[in-house]
C-alpha cells in the first residue's frame, strides 16, 4: 500500500477495526437473533465503503495489474462476512496493512489536516457512523428485552439511532427505560455538537474564502501600484534624457 494515506482511507481503517470487533463479539458471545441481524445490517453498510475505497483506488492506479497484487485483499474484504467466511480473515490482513502505513499518531494528524475540508468531513462521517452503530446496538440491548418498548427489532434500532443522532426525532420510536433515555440523551448531545460544529465549519469556509478573495484583491492592487510606480520612474528618466538632449550643458554648445 502506498504510504501516502488519504482521509478516506483513515475512515476505512476505523470501519475495518469496528468490523473486526463486531465479528469477534458475534463469534465469542451468544447474541440474540435481532442483535445478530443488526450487526449484519451494519456490516452490509460498511462493506459499501470498502467497495467504494477499492473502486476509487483501482481507478486511480496507473498499473492495474500491479495494484491488484495487493488490491484483491481489499476487494475480498468488501464482501459481507456472512456471504464469505474467508472475508473475515482477509479483513485482518487489511487492518494490518492499513496500520503498517500509519507510522505514528502524528501522521494521522497530518493526513487529517493536510486538507482541512476533507479531514473534517471524514471525521464527521466517521463519528456519525460509529454513533449510529453503537447507539443502535446499545438501545437494542437496553430496550429489546422490555415487552412494552417499541424498539425491539434491528430495523427499528437503526432507524431510531439515525433520526436521533441527526436530531430529527420523528417520535415514532422512543425509549421507555431509564438507560434507554440516557443513551438517547447522549446521542442527541453528540449529534447537536457534531452537526453544529460541521455547520460552523462550513460557514467558516465561506468566510475564509471571502477573506482569501479580499487578500487576492489587495495583492493585485499592490502589484498594480508597484507596476505604475515603475512606469512613472521610467517615464521620468526618459523625460530627463530628452531634456538633456534638447538643452545640452553650456560647455557643449
Amino acid at each position: 500500500m502506498d504510504d501516502h494515506l488519504s482521509p478516506f482511507q483513515l475512515l476505512i481503517l476505523v470501519l475495518s477495526i469496528y468490523v473486526l470487533g463486531a465479528l469477534a463479539v458475534d463469534v465469542l458471545f451468544t447474541l440474540s437473533p435481532e442483535m445478530s441481524r443488526l450487526l449484519h445490517y451494519i456490516d452490509l453498510f460498511v462493506c459499501l465503503f470498502f467497495f467504494a475505497d477499492f473502486c476509487i483506488r483501482f481507478r486511480a492506479a496507473r498499473d492495474k495489474w500491479r495494484f491488484m497484487r495487493w488490491g484483491w485483499i481489499d476487494l475480498v474484504a468488501s464482501i459481507p462476512a456472512g456471504w464469505l467466511f474467508a472475508g473475515r480473515l482477509v479483513r485482518v490482513v487489511q487492518v494490518i496493512r492499513l496500520l503498517r502505513a500509519i507510522k505514528s499518531l502524528h501522521m494521522i494528524w497530518r493526513v487529517l489536516f493536510r486538507n482541512r475540508a476533507k479531514g473534517f468531513f471524514v471525521s464527521v462521517t466517521t463519528a456519525t457512523l460509529l454513533l449510529v452503530a453503537f447507539g443502535s446496538m446499545t438501545i437494542l440491548m437496553v430496550e429489546g428485552p422490555n415487552p412494552e418498548s417499541s424498539i425491539d427489532t434491528a430495523e427499528e434500532a437503526l432507524w431510531w439511532a439515525f433520526v436521533t443522532v441527526t436530531t430529527v426525532g420523528y417520535g415514532d420510536y422512543y425509549p421507555i427505560t431509564t438507560l434507554g433515555r440516557i443513551v438517547a440523551v447522549m446521542l442527541m448531545v453528540a449529534g447537536v455538537g457534531m452537526f453544529g460544529s460541521f455547520a460552523a465549519y462550513v460557514g467558516s469556509l465561506f468566510v475564509e474564502e471571502q477573506d482569501d478573495e479580499n487578500a487576492r484583491q489587495h495583492r493585485a492592487s499592490r502589484e498594480l501600484i508597484r507596476d505604475l510606480y515603475g512606469e512613472i520612474q521610467a517615464l521620468r528618466q526618459e523625460v530627463a534624457a530628452l531634456r538633456d538632449e534638447r538643452d545640452p550643458p553650456s560647455g557643449e554648445r
